[in-house]
């Protein structure tokens, strides 16, 4: 793995482009919308690296492996518990696969749904479940790591935690954020990821936000604390449910990569896209 500090040389000489959606995309190309993700990926590698392929081709430097929920907590519900770190391994080989050009980042993400991730009590079952990950996504070869939709600070300092324990490099923390800047928790976001900078935190930022006018501000109020570089990462506007009840999201690529344009000159060194967008959004946003 990268360390922290060779992963900052990367990004100043000029890596700063991220993938955009991986499920939603995935659920286009044939997923049913109830499988696990990693599980079905898994039974079915071609999608995804085409996908993948489609990424790196738009002009995306960093592509996140397709390990979002592959804790042994959430890989309890298929029965791929004991597999947690092989699991892990294998999706990151299969993501180096697709595009050998690429940094590849093992993804981490909020443990929310499966326990109440902000309770004190909890902490050990958060840092134990992110150990087994990482070390699969260690021994698979991933160049760094990310940790993002995260709800609550005790995530991410479980995440600090399990990466110091086992050893890994670089690690970004991604927060789901309100457009004035604050968590889920009500705290304000620009001292929590400053904190993170601070215990060691390759990149801080955002994702799952919807992209619109005030985006850039939140960039610009996040750069006044943060130092190093910044992560962006919205969704590609608000969504809208449709009558199968999914979601339908209302920005096209060329708006969504002028604001993701004016994320960058307020501050933001690492962009991509979240909910709603595919490789189409990324190539447009490299081409802007």
């Amino acid at each position: 793995m990268l360390t922290r500090e060779e992963f900052h040389k990367k990004v100043a000489d000029g890596l700063r482009y991220l993938d955009g959606a991986t499920g939603s995309n995935l659920r286009k190309m044939g997923m049913p919308r109830s499988a696990c993700t990693e599980q079905w990926v898994l039974e079915n590698p071609e999608p995804l690296v085409i996908l993948q392929r489609q990424y790196a081709a738009a002009g995306s430097q960093i592509l996140y492996a397709p390990t979002f929920q592959a804790q042994p907590i959430a890989l309890a519900k298929v029965g791929l518990e004991r597999q947690t770190e092989a699991v892990n391994a294998a999706l990151v080989a299969l993501s180096r696969s697709a595009a050998p050009n690429c940094l590849i980042a093992g993804d981490l993400t909020t443990l929310a749904a499966f326990c109440d991730s902000w309770d004190p009590e909890n902490f050990d079952l958060l840092v134990e479940n992110y150990r087994r990950q990482i070390r699969g996504l260690v021994d698979g070869g991933a160049d760094l790591l990310v940790a993002e939709t995260l709800m609550y600070p005790q995530e991410a300092e479980a995440i600090l935690t399990a990466a110091e324990l086992e050893q890994a490099g670089a690690v970004m923390y991604s927060f789901v954020m309100q457009p004035d800047g604050s968590l889920f928790s009500g705290m304000d976001a620009g001292p929590v990821l400053r904190s993170l900078e601070d215990a060691g935190a390759a990149a801080v930022g955002f994702n799952c936000v919807a992209a619109d006018r005030m985006t850039p501000y939140l960039v610009a109020k996040l750069r006044r604390y943060v130092k190093g570089p910044l992560l962006c990462k919205p969704n590609a506007g608000n969504p809208v449910i449709d009558a199968q009840g999914q979601a339908q999201y209302d920005m096209n690529p060329k708006e969504f990569a002028k604001i993701a344009a004016l994320c960058k000159e307020n501050g933001a060194t690492l962009l991509g896209g979240c909910c709603g967008t595919d490789p189409e959004f990324i190539r447009q946003l490299v081409e802007i």
